[in-house]
């Protein structure tokens, strides 16, 4: 894998723009030898201490402390929700210009029940595409869409989205099966369509905001370019 593209570094953080299909580190729910943690910290030649996770699916900003002091104040910024999180996502079908999805979700981490679980949106743009996907149109609609997640529950922005019936293109779990084998077999296109494009965080040393901001792989843009034309 080539070097991760350093979005942001200095001697307390370092943040980086996380390729798909990866994931952040070590888990009991994966068999996966090649983590982003390793990987980075090869590339630094330092140990670093993850601040939050993202989906192995997912791209984006991903943040990492160079202690573990640093990863601790990171890490309560995303509990007491002080910072902002923005996410690009290409889903299925006309979405709202703008709503609140509050659906709660089971608790994976504890298995302990329902938590509360709250996304904001809203619609970018909107298009009707030539593409015949299923049996009954000869047309397919999407949305591409700017998330705002209040909470951080695991794979709480593909859920929430399948939850509404807009699921994100390229989602094998939460996903369309028709559309997903429809854009990988015309198009060649195989990931999820979701990428963290912007994080908004206080400095854990100086307290100064930081806006980190990266932008989408070649392959999101392809998959964008050929839906929207942009």
């Amino acid at each position: 894998m080539l070097p991760f593209e350093i979005l942001y570094d200095d001697p307390h953080i370092i943040a980086i723009n996380k390729p798909p299909g990866i994931l952040v580190h070590r888990s009991r729910l994966s068999e996966d030898r090649v983590f982003v943690l390793q990987l980075l910290r090869d590339q630094i030649g330092q140990r670093l201490f993850p601040a939050h996770r993202l989906d192995r699916a997912t791209s984006g900003v991903l943040l990492f402390g160079k202690s573990a002091e640093s990863a601790a104040a990171l890490g309560l910024q995303f509990m007491d929700k002080s910072l902002e999180k923005k996410y690009l996502a290409i889903v299925r079908g006309f979405v709202p210009e703008q709503d609140t999805i509050d659906y709660p979700l089971a608790d994976e981490e504890s298995g302990k029940g329902l938590v509360d679980a709250v996304t904001h949106f809203k619609r970018l743009e909107q298009v009707t595409c030539d593409m015949a996907i299923g049996l009954r149109y000869p047309t397919a609609r999407f949305s591409r869409v700017e998330i705002t997640p209040e909470t951080g529950r695991r794979h709480q922005i593909r859920k929430h989205f399948a939850h509404l019936r807009h699921p994100i293109i390229g989602d094998p779990r939460h996903g369309d099966v028709k559309h997903n084998k429809y854009f990988r077999e015309q198009f060649g296109i195989t990931r999820l369509l979701l990428h963290a494009q912007q994080l908004t965080v206080r400095h854990p040393d100086t307290g100064a905001l930081l806006v980190l901001e990266a932008a989408p792989d070649a392959e999101f843009l392809r998959a964008q370019h050929l839906i929207f034309g942009s």
